[in-house]
């Protein structure tokens, strides 16, 4: 079978959504690459993501190394501190339109980002439960219907998440960093809202590290997804990708494309997976680290069980 990749697109900030989004439905209609969009709805708070300088280690040299400023904008890096913090979603209809008319997969990436990112595994099951209906409420007038599947911020990930998930009568989660789909395990208790992992890693982890380029993690990427046995998942950013790296995942999408390489959103690979439940396994939740990344994030362990 020819590998198989997922491309999953966070939009995190004000200016990824206006700007960063239309970019990207540009590169994916010129290739006809159906992909899933995950949303953030609420206040654009980036600008407070500058205290993880005294919370996350390495967090200082990763903005350093990629350029930050270039990469986001001065604005954003502002908002919520200097600057206020901006609606994302106003005005946000006509645009989430577009996307699901283009036949993209929408879902959504939390309320506020950075409150999701920085404090969600000290956030009680009521406080994640009103983060998730306070995105609802803005999407569903737009769209008519609820969300149906959430991206984590920040792959943070909780066992009072996943309760609201389950809850908020989500179809999957995509929340954690890992290797295959699973059904996430907290302490005893298996949480039953699919998860699909991020399986590979993503370019404003590795840009600059160890000297990785645009062209090097293009072949990493490629590399990976000739070896995988499983379908690939990678997470892409509307204000890196969508924005002054465009042209650069535009050339990753054309390498894969000339080897063969079919894209899918997540949606419809849940579908099939939950067509046989009993197969997926379970698999436990911790926080890691990853390569090129600062802080720790949510990662699936070792397939423990059938749930």
């Amino acid at each position: 079978m020819p590998p198989r990749l997922g491309i999953k697109i966070d939009v995190d900030t004000l200016e990824g959504f206006r700007q960063g989004i239309p970019a990207l439905l540009e590169i994916l209609a010129a290739r006809r690459i159906k992909a899933s969009f995950f949303v953030s709805l609420g206040p654009d708070n980036s600008g407070r993501a500058i205290f993880r300088v005294f919370r996350q280690q390495g967090f200082l040299e990763k903005m350093w190394r990629t350029r930050a400023p270039a990469l986001y904008g001065l604005r954003t890096m502002f908002y919520g501190t200097l600057l206020p913090a901006p609606l994302i979603s106003r005005g946000a209809g006509e645009m989430l339109r577009a996307v699901a008319a283009a036949g993209h997969e929408l879902g959504l990436h939390g309320y506020d980002h950075v409150r999701w990112h920085d404090h969600l595994l000290s956030m009680s099951r009521e406080e994640v439960s009103r983060e998730l209906a306070r995105a609802q409420e803005i999407y569903t007038p737009f769209l008519g219907h609820a969300a149906r599947a959430f991206a984590a911020p920040g792959w943070q990930c909780s066992a009072a998440s996943r309760a609201a998930l389950a809850a908020g009568g989500f179809l999957y989660g995509s929340d954690t960093r890992g290797y295959a789909p699973y059904f996430p395990r907290f302490g005893e208790q298996v949480h039953s809202v699919l998860e699909i992992p991020t399986t590979l890693p993503t370019l404003d982890e590795l840009l600059g590290f160890d000297g990785c380029q645009p062209e090097d993690f293009t072949a990493l990427i490629l590399g990976r997804l000739q070896k995988a046995a499983v379908p690939q998942v990678l997470t892409v950013h509307t204000e890196v990708e969508g924005g002054p790296l465009r042209q650069e995942f535009a050339n990753l999408l054309d390498r894969c494309l000339d080897q063969g390489v079919e894209f899918f959103r997540l949606e419809d690979w849940v579908r099939e997976l939950l067509q046989e439940p009993g197969k997926i396994p379970a698999a436990s939740v911790r926080q890691g680290r990853l390569p090129g990344r600062a802080g720790r994030v949510s990662c699936q362990g070792p397939v423990e069980a059938e749930p």
